[in-house]
């Protein structure tokens, strides 16, 4: 009901009943609870056509009242921010990290919390804090089980930050939790079923199903990091697992940095990189639309797995790049058994520019609209 409010809002209870299939009064007795724990507001009332029939009290999300926070843990730096019930982020912040001890990197993140608060919620409460990363998260214990990356193995992050925020923590892969935020906030598309394919520092995917996130008996699904996508010609160094041609060892953006400098492009990091492509200089272009090719063939291996409606792609070169956009479809057209039209299967994520924000708070947001009505620490109790 929650999730039919935020898509159709404003909507009558009588159009929310109709979507969701549910009774007419459990439609008011829910939206009355929803009203008094502060996550709806009535709308101005609209009359029936030509002023005719009952007058109409639309429902929205309310979002003057309450927002989430979240955080997201990449390998050089972590993003915090905070987001409005709508899904809308109102302050996202970057730092990079001085150190990769967990304690350090996590205390860190809880430090600049109430200081994001003060100067940017306008009066709202922060209802839960999520967190995301990449590679093998376990959601349920709240552990970051194993990010070789950063070199962390079974950190209880969600323990440590409940403990330094006194807010409910939640924690999952930022994979998981952009597929999910697809699912809430993203294009009707990718709403039924998505495979959702990140690539970044850590390669890694989740494949969503109208029911949810899939996430394994061990909550280990998603990882495609050794993938393989084709002799590693271009690469300065093998894949950690001693493979030639691995996903993650091709197109990270640690090995595009590498590539780079082996052509001899003088970039410190990738973001740099990524403005010499936008600007246009010619090697750089280049350097993404190989990798583009590459991630083409990873995701027709995905569409031929999986066979899922769309597969929406994070990676800032086809994000941002509509050539490079081109060359991945082209490259999934020429490779796939299953896609007979890569210009609808296969889509850039609804949140390039704002990925890294969005992943975070997506965790805290999703806990929400998956369970409105339970025990929210600080939303009045309903009966």
């Amino acid at each position: 009901m929650l999730g039919a409010i935020l898509d159709h809002g404003p909507v009558a209870r009588s159009t929310v009943a109709r979507l969701t299939g549910l009774s007419p009064a459990a439609v008011s007795g829910h939206c009355a609870q929803f009203l008094a724990r502060g996550l709806v507001r009535e709308s101005p009332e609209t009359a029936g056509p030509r002023g005719l029939g009952r007058p109409h009290i639309p429902l929205e999300i309310d979002t003057s009242r309450y927002l989430v926070a979240g955080a997201h843990i990449a390998v050089a730096h972590s993003t915090l921010a905070l987001m409005d019930l709508r899904g809308r982020i109102v302050v996202g912040d970057r730092t990079p990290h001085r150190g990769t001890d967990p304690q350090q990197v996590l205390g860190g993140l809880a430090a600049r919390l109430p200081r994001m608060v003060a100067a940017h919620a306008d009066g709202r409460t922060v209802l839960a804090l999520g967190l995301a990363t990449g590679q093998w998260v376990d959601p349920e214990a709240g552990v970051i089980v194993d990010h070789p990356r950063l070199g962390w193995r079974d950190v209880a992050a969600r323990e440590f930050l409940t403990a330094a925020t006194g807010l409910p923590v939640y924690v999952d892969s930022h994979s998981r939790a952009l597929a999910r935020a697809e699912q809430l906030l993203g294009a009707v598309a990718t709403r039924d079923s998505a495979v959702l394919l990140f690539v970044g520092a850590v390669v890694d995917a989740a494949f969503a199903t109208a029911d949810g996130v899939h996430r394994g008996p061990r909550s280990a699904a998603g990882s495609v990091a050794h993938l393989p996508v084709g002799p590693g010609t271009d690469s300065a160094e093998p894949c950690t697992c001693g493979t030639a041609g691995c996903l993650q060892s091709e197109v990270s953006e640690p090995a595009l940095v590498r590539q780079a400098a082996a052509r001899g492009l003088e970039v410190t990091d990738f973001r740099a990189l990524l403005d010499l492509a936008l600007a246009g200089e010619p090697r750089a272009v280049d350097l993404f639309r190989r990798r583009a090719l590459l991630v083409g063939r990873a995701v027709a291996l995905l569409l031929d797995m999986f066979d899922p409606e769309v597969v929406v792609v994070v990676e800032a070169g086809s994000g941002r790049l509509a050539e490079c956009l081109a060359v991945l479809r082209a490259e999934v057209a020429a490779r796939s058994w299953v896609c007979d039209d890569p210009e609808r299967a296969v889509v850039p994520s609804s949140f390039t520019g704002s990925v890294l924000p969005v992943a975070g708070a997506a965790v805290a947001l999703g806990a929400l609209y998956a369970d409105p009505l339970g025990p929210w620490p600080v939303l009045p109790a309903v009966c």
